[in-house]
């Protein structure tokens, strides 16, 4: 018997105890489910996760990988690039692998901000891409959000002349989105010396009629980035797996910026199986919107409105500091969103399975009267 097949038989043992059955799920159905057992453990509503993990086909895939880990991902890489070109509709050299979308929003810091070169971003949004421009020795203009928690676009392009604005919608951590007429108005009509990189991590869970993806306005303007992932509706945060798509010269760009080989053979194993699995997008859709509208629905009975979410999160007004609730659901082992200092009375809730939102919602309905 080989060391390889001894490797192979061990991963499978380990994953088969370990993250499969923790996230293999039985043949969906949308009918009401018996009521959950009690959750134990720590609850972990705080990252914005899949709490079902990725399908049964992305976890045997990376079992298979498993065989070809000493090999660089080159071909696998290709694999991947031809299937994600191919559902949205571009050309595989307007595609560009990361190491998850943090890459991609790093990379895209790299190739167009730095001293002379602004970012214009939101406040609040998902910072990472603030971190790495400040890094980079670039001017960071914060913008509030509109009254609708929608970003205030206008303003946006007139702090980022010749440098690069950054769109995350639906929006981290707000869970709101930007109107689609108004974001395409502002593609078309911002200068080309303006880069604007549009993240659509949440995108799959937007159901609202006034949203859509920009990814089709690609074709039209070298200065559009649209950032994806497959740690949300797939599942695969630990994993690490995103991408970008832009025009052709646009990700030469960030190729140059790019670590070779950044994506390991088994998340492109798994993102590759995750594509061709039809039923881990609706299962993720309607799971997340019932739960979400369950959890929603009970703050609202006690007196706490959320911001209408277009995500697998929600923020919601604590009506008092958020900080020291924080603390007193993690004295719980219940973990929530950090502080986002521009919204100090709101909460970051992820939505989980059914079962750890009603934990939540004891030990909040606890804290909040405390």
């Amino acid at each position: 018997m080989s060391n390889s097949t001894i490797s192979r038989r061990r991963f499978a043992q380990i994953l088969g105890v370990g993250a499969a059955a923790a996230v293999v799920r039985p043949t969906i159905t949308f009918a009401r489910s018996p009521a959950p057992a009690a959750v134990t453990g720590v609850i972990r509503l705080s990252a914005n996760e899949n709490p079902y993990g990725p399908s049964a086909g992305a976890l045997q895939a990376m079992n298979e990988a498993f065989a070809l880990a000493w090999r660089y991902p080159d071909e696998a890489n290709e694999r991947l690039i031809g299937a994600i070109a191919k559902l949205n509709g571009v050309a595989p050299e307007e595609v560009l692998l990361g190491d998850g979308s943090s890459e991609i929003l790093k990379v895209c810091a790299e190739a167009f901000t730095g001293p002379g070169r602004p970012l214009a971003a939101a406040d609040p949004t998902f910072e990472a891409i603030l971190n790495y421009s400040t890094a980079r020795g670039a001017q960071v203009d914060k913008v509030p959000l509109t009254q609708t928690f929608a970003h205030d676009l206008p303003k946006l392009g007139g702090a980022a002349a010749r440098g690069l604005v950054y769109i995350c919608n639906p929006n981290n951590p707000t869970a709101s989105i930007t109107p689609k007429a108004a974001l395409r108005d502002f593609v078309g009509n911002a200068p080309t010396d303006t880069m604007i990189l549009v993240d659509e991590a949440y995108f799959h869970f937007a159901d609202s009629p006034d949203y859509e993806s920009v990814i089709p306005l690609v074709k039209d303007h070298a200065n559009l980035i649209v950032a994806r992932t497959f740690s949300k509706i797939y599942g695969m945060a630990g994993l690490r797996c995103g991408y970008a798509i832009a025009q052709k010269q646009t990700i030469a760009k960030l190729r140059e910026q790019e670590m070779w080989d950044s994506v390991n053979c088994m998340a492109l194993a798994a993102a590759t199986a995750s594509l061709d699995d039809p039923e881990q997008v609706p299962a993720g859709q309607h799971r997340n919107k019932e739960t979400r509208d369950f959890t929603v629905a009970q703050l609202e009975t006690m007196g706490f409105k959320s911001i209408p979410s277009q995500a697998n999160f929600i923020m919601f007004d604590t009506k008092r500091p958020v900080v020291p609730l924080i603390a007193a659901l993690k004295q719980r082992n219940v973990q929530v969103g950090r502080l986002f200092p521009a919204l100090p009375n709101h909460m970051r809730l992820t939505i989980g399975k059914r079962s750890e939102m009603e934990a939540f919602l004891s030990a909040f309905r606890a804290v909040a009267q405390a």
